[in-house]
């Protein structure tokens, strides 16, 4: 039963990433004011699927100088990594109860960044190489805010597991008396998934495609499922956290493709940040912050403890 709910999420994740990806162009149509894809099948339904059998049939070329093994090995361990944290989705039946599953977020969100610096520097190219440096110092130093802040709703929560958030949060979402830290989290979130206005690891303007410009057909198709099944992930980690975690329930759902759609509403929304005011937030902004709402949370569950007990 295991093997099976796991190869049934597996195959959701990817036809729900096809679909994002046409959500996407879709929202970015409209706001652009123009219809984005409407062609292939009704309303351009089957986009997806034939964006992914173009992509996986064109002919696969590679740079002269690049490191061969490395170049070809890279982009399926990414989306080996993404596709690996997905074990941590709570199912209402056969449950794989994680007990760890924070520690477990934690080790798997950090291994993406060794997959950039290997595509950057295996393809031996200028562009490359620049992005997966900006990507992997963006990623470190977001990442110390992004564990703090889990950090603290984890004291709060009393356990390491994820699933102890349902409980936790009945009658009343953590939105509401820390939503500071909600606009922090998402803030993070961006920056850890390189979308705008934090994709320095993919800045057309200067540096063409960033780390994947050397990829074409099925490497480039494995990065960008990657890329999006980090989105959908860390879309579905923010509802576990801030709102509610009822993962039992329809409304859920509806929220996590809300949050879905906010990240394509400030990729049409923000232009790129500028990158020493990137680093300036995450270290001068987002650690003290997160520093205070760990010891605020502390001196909470202290005296919530010493009242009743």
């Amino acid at each position: 039963m295991f093997l099976i709910t796991s190869g049934f999420m597996l195959i959701m994740i990817l036809i729900s990433v096809g679909f994002y990806t046409l959500f996407e162009r879709k929202i970015m149509g409209y706001i652009h004011n123009r219809k984005g894809p409407n062609k292939v099948g009704y309303s351009g339904v089957f986009q997806p699927f034939s964006d992914g059998l173009k992509l996986f049939l064109k002919e696969q070329v590679y740079p002269t100088n690049s490191n061969f093994l490395m170049y070809f090995v890279c982009p399926i361990l990414s989306l080996l990594q993404s596709l690996f944290i997905w074990a941590l989705f709570p199912y209402y039946v056969n449950c794989v109860n994680f007990n760890y599953g924070f520690l477990f977020f934690l080790c798997c969100s950090s291994i993406s960044v060794y997959s950039l610096i290997i595509c950057g520097w295996s393809s031996n190219s200028v562009y490359s190489l620049l992005g997966c440096i900006r990507s992997v110092s963006q990623a470190i130093s977001y990442e110390v805010s992004l564990s703090l802040i889990l950090l603290s709703y984890f004291f709060l929560s009393d356990s390491y597991s994820l699933l102890g958030f349902n409980n936790v949060q009945f009658l009343c979402w953590f939105i509401f008396f820390s939503l500071p830290m909600f606009f922090c989290w998402l803030s993070c979130c961006l920056a850890e998934t390189n979308r705008t206005p934090f994709d320095f690891s993919e800045g057309e303007s200067e540096l063409v495609s960033g780390f994947n410009i050397e990829y074409g057909s099925g490497g480039f198709a494995f990065l960008f499922i990657s890329e999006y099944a980090s989105i959908i992930f860390m879309s579905l980690i923010t509802c576990l956290i801030f709102l509610g975690g009822n993962f039992y329930s329809f409304i859920f759902f509806l929220k996590l493709m809300f949050i879905c759609f906010f990240f394509i509403w400030i990729r049409c929304t923000l232009p790129r940040y500028r990158y020493d005011k990137l680093m300036y937030m995450a270290w001068k902004c987002y650690l003290p912050l997160s520093l205070n709402y760990i010891v605020f949370f502390i001196l909470v569950k202290f005296f919530i403890f010493y009242h009743f007990f």
